[in-house]
């Protein structure tokens, strides 16, 4: 009789260290994003991002965006009225976002174009910061400089500071202000007289005089 040895063996998969900062790793990682957030039940924002990560432990707890973010802002009638883009985002604490790398902001309602390297917002506040080459472009103007700050209002940025700027803006006509000129329509469709005018005469004609012999 063969008596053959037998012995246990451990088939449990290979396992890692024990994580002991939860801090350090994302409760949640999501790719191929797009994705709806409402506010008090009404769709307000709309992002589209490859990668999204969540911290919850973190202080203060923060959204990782490190492959890029798009997102879209919806006014009351869900019509876009503001854009903003970025090569990566964070958001803390639901609050301040800071973005980097080709960040453009693009405001519908005042049809106004912020294009930079990096950027901070405050939504809380409205206060929004950059610290590097800026370029502010609007219909009657387009400025640009080294350091910026703004407030949105209404969910506008107004209030520009900006630092060691260049560009340029409309000037007026440095004759003055032009005066209107008369409407036809306002008579009627008949232009008054000018009262200052005198009325045309003939000039006198000299006749030649005959010579009495």
């Amino acid at each position: 009789m063969l008596a053959v040895p037998l012995s246990c063996t451990n088939d449990a998969p290979p396992m890692g260290n024990t994580v002991i900062g939860r801090d350090s790793l994302p409760v949640m990682t999501t790719y191929g994003v797009s994705k709806l957030i409402t506010d008090s039940g009404v769709v307000r924002y709309k992002i589209i991002a490859e990668e999204w990560r969540i911290y919850d432990k973190t202080t203060p707890p923060r959204w990782e965006f490190p492959k890029g973010l798009f997102l879209e802002r919806y006014d009351n009638k869900f019509k876009v009225n503001l854009r903003f883009a970025a090569d990566s985002a964070w958001l803390y604490n639901q609050n301040v976002w800071k973005l980097r790398g080709n960040v453009v902001l693009d405001d519908k309602t005042s049809q106004s174009r912020l294009r930079t390297q990096e950027l901070y917002w405050n939504m809380q506040t409205g206060e929004m910061a950059s610290n590097v080459h800026t370029t502010l472009k609007q219909p009657q103007q387009e400025i640009e400089g080294t350091w910026f700050r703004a407030t949105m209002q209404n969910g506008r940025p107004t209030q520009y500071h900006i630092r060691q700027s260049r560009g340029f803006m409309p000037m007026g006509d440095a004759a003055g202000p032009q005066q209107p000129q008369p409407n036809a329509s306002d008579n009627g469709g008949q232009t008054q007289a000018d009262s200052t005018q005198q009325p045309k005469r003939d000039a006198p004609v000299s006749h030649p005089k005959t010579r009495r012999e």
